[in-house]
């Protein structure tokens, strides 16, 4: 599982820093969280594969976290993209989408399905073989969801001196990998778990941003292997985080500690600092292991 941050800051988009939007790989699928001014401009930069994003979600419909969502819609369409495109966000932004493809007279040429989204409880929204994602309802000035994305191990870890020792053909690996038995010539039953360990522990990923400080969250990101929450502004500035319906970095690493995460990866700053390095002292008097994201960074989970 990989994050690359493509953009972490808050509101407007400068030429050195880019808002919000990152792409987590995992089992081998991209998908692409919020999609702020200039992401299409990051995922050339950071060499991404446009053609290997297929799903695309939306954390709520202020502008730093979807205005770009449009013109990547548009130039997959350049790129002559045959693939369906999937497009997961709060209940409105098929309207605002289509309307804009509308007034250009623009199309898309592939299938572009939108998954609209108003429920307040978590739930999954996404599943297939391999990942499975619910939402985390968030609280903000306007409807807002993070995102849950966790691994579907199903594969159990063969034990390869056992399966030699019962001398079993390598064309019943995949039978004992999906937990089954194997049945001997002289119909003695091997139960699988004398052929197999247990698969790794499954990895999860929270997407956190924006909010005010919620513990209502905590359920839903117990023990994730990384979170990524929103840390706006410091604690000198509680004020303004309160009124806007942001998160300090104190209170980010406080969710991060009582939800017992292994990993807070912090961002959404305010470009009112110039040293995003305060974030990570603050957060640390909460929580220990703390990654500062910043635009371009890549995380290996």
């Amino acid at each position: 599982m990989k994050l690359t941050i493509l953009g972490c800051y808050a509101a407007t988009p400068r030429t050195i820093t880019n808002p919000t939007a990152q792409v987590l790989e995992i089992k081998n699928q991209m998908f692409l969280i919020d999609c702020g001014e200039g992401t299409q401009v990051q995922l050339r930069k950071h060499k991404i594969k446009f053609s290997r994003i297929n799903h695309i979600f939306i954390s709520h419909l202020h502008g730093d976290h979807f205005y770009g969502l449009v013109g990547l819609i548009s130039t997959f369409m350049l790129l002559n993209r045959e693939n369906d495109l999937h497009v997961y966000g709060p209940k409105g932004i098929k309207e605002l989408i289509l309307m804009q493809l509308r007034a250009s007279g623009s199309y898309t040429g592939y299938q572009l399905f939108f998954h609209e989204l108003e429920g307040t409880e978590s739930e999954i929204i996404f599943e297939d073989e391999k990942v499975v994602v619910k939402t985390i309802p968030l609280k903000h000035r306007i409807y807002t969801n993070g995102y849950l994305f966790q691994e579907k191990n199903k594969q159990r870890k063969l034990n390869i001196e056992a399966v030699e020792k019962y001398k079993i053909d390598t064309c019943y690996y995949q039978k004992i990998k999906f937990g089954g038995a194997i049945t001997l010539e002289d119909d003695t039953i091997i139960p699988n778990k004398e052929l197999t360990f247990d698969p790794d522990p499954e990895k999860r990923y929270a997407f956190c941003s924006d909010t005010v400080y919620n513990e209502d969250i905590l359920p839903i990101i117990n023990e994730v292997d990384a979170l990524y929450h929103e840390s706006t502004f410091l604690e000198s500035e509680a004020h303004l985080a309160e009124k806007t319906m942001h998160t300090t970095a104190k209170q980010a690493a406080t969710i991060a500690q009582k939800a017992r995460v292994k990993t807070l990866i912090m961002g959404h700053y305010s470009t009112r600092y110039g040293n995003i390095e305060l974030f990570k002292e603050e957060a640390q008097t909460i929580f220990n292991n703390v990654i500062l994201g910043d635009d371009g960074k890549e995380i290996e989970l």
